[in-house]
């Protein structure tokens, strides 16, 4: 049963990242389509809500999004008081069995990625320090290194700039950077806000911080890498293909598909293309696939630079669940995405060649089946879509995208022939 909100036609709760700014343009443009009718915004008195009203069906809706962190987006799920939950971590296991008996938040009709977002890594624009890896990045965050003259830069002590504890922000951060290993220095300044953060680290020589990718505004961006993989800076290749190893999903949750059409209809467009455009239009990744000549470093292989000589990569990458071959729910959507872009483009299904990638394994022969298998299992998926017959091949355990062990090295990677 879906609980309608009180107070308004449509509540939207949770993550700032999602709330400051990409919600209220997805409902803007949702109900200009919708209603054809101006959007009137306005606050609601409290800092991070904002109303949105417009005319829909000869009468006037209004939708509230109150963005004050992912954790209290599902609070006001479960609650009853929410229609939409924005988060900009996944559901936790607890919070999915919490739900249960309501809906299963893990299912397709369930979690609906809206956008790609890389967890940008700010510092100052005057520091010379440009890339850092996971690992230092812990120990810098949890105080273990404290002046920048360690890390190659100035003799100057290090002030560190952290999302609050409501924030999915922080829980992404939390999760990738500091793990079990390390605990947040209690010195670090925390935030409600990503913009605000971002401001105060661009002001100071010896801040850094971290924040949305839509936040980053006049600080400077670093390079990040994990294990042996090369550094990379998130932009649109690495953060849409989730190859930068800080990229994260950006989710709205609604409790099954029995839910009110306002809702309905916002999470259909959030996910087709024109929403995808105002995802883009956001400062964050849009899922629309483009063809890009991707920039290859000195570690790339050549036999590899041969395979994908004649080939630009599509800003698309499959992933799996729990690591196998079975699609992930971002994925199944991405199947459709890929048709759309062959149709717009004119493109036949033979252009395409799909690669895949496995993590390490115990023996290269079984990297190698597993890459295969990959590729075939995005090829079969692709059929049902009617996109047939695509090109495949398998990469096995080379070039990783990330340390050993990590889900990110199992993918496979969509190139499509340059023109």
């Amino acid at each position: 049963m879906a609980f309608q909100a009180q107070a308004y036609d449509l509540e939207i709760h949770g993550s700032n990242t999602v709330g400051a700014t990409l919600a209220p343009m997805l409902v803007t443009g949702y109900l200009e389509e919708h209603g054809g009718g101006q959007v009137a915004a306005r606050g609601t008195g409290v800092e991070n809500e904002k109303i949105l009203r417009a005319p829909v069906n000869n009468r006037a809706a209004e939708v509230l999004v109150a963005a004050h962190g992912s954790s209290t987006g599902f609070k006001a799920l479960a609650a009853g008081e929410a229609d939409i939950w924005a988060s900009s971590r996944p559901v936790k296991p607890q919070e999915a069995e919490q739900f249960q008996a309501r809906a299963d938040l893990t299912a397709p009709e369930s979690e609906h990625v809206i956008a790609i977002d890389g967890l940008a890594i700010l510092v100052h624009p005057s520091n010379p320090v440009s890339k850092m890896s996971i690992e230092t990045l812990g120990r810098v965050f949890s105080g273990q290194i404290r002046n920048w003259s360690e890390l190659g830069g100035p003799d100057r002590p290090i002030h560190l700039y952290a999302r609050d504890d409501r924030s999915g922000t922080w829980d992404t951060f939390k999760s990738l950077v500091l793990g079990k290993q390390f605990e947040l220095d209690s010195n670090a300044k925390r935030y409600e806000s990503n913009d605000q953060l971002s401001d105060d680290v661009s002001r100071d020589p010896s801040g850094i911080g971290f924040s949305g990718l839509a936040s980053v505004r006049d600080s400077k961006l670093l390079a990040i890498s994990e294990g042996n993989a090369p550094a990379l800076r998130p932009n649109q290749l690495t953060v849409a293909s989730e190859d930068y190893p800080l990229s994260r999903r950006l989710f709205m949750y609604t409790p099954g598909s029995d839910v009110p059409a306002l809702s309905a209809g916002l999470i259909g467009f959030a996910l087709g293309q024109q929403g995808q455009a105002l995802v883009a239009e956001s400062g964050f990744i849009s899922q629309n696939p483009i063809a890009v000549k991707p920039e290859f470093d000195d570690a790339t292989p050549e036999s590899f630079r041969r395979l994908t000589g004649n080939y630009h990569r599509l800003t698309v990458n499959f992933r799996f669940s729990e690591g196998r071959t079975k699609l992930d729910n971002k994925a199944r959507r991405d199947l459709q995405r890929v048709q759309q872009y062959l149709i717009q483009n004119g493109r036949p299904a033979d252009d395409l060649l799909l690669i895949g990638f496995a993590d390490t394994q115990s023996h290269e022969l079984r990297a190698q089946m597993i890459s295969e298998l990959r590729a075939l299992s995005v090829r079969k998926a692709l059929q049902e879509v009617d996109v047939p017959d695509v090109a495949y091949t398998g990469y096995g355990q080379y070039m990783p995208v990330g340390g050993s062990g990590s889900r990110r090295n199992g993918r496979v990677e969509v190139w499509i022939k340059s023109r």
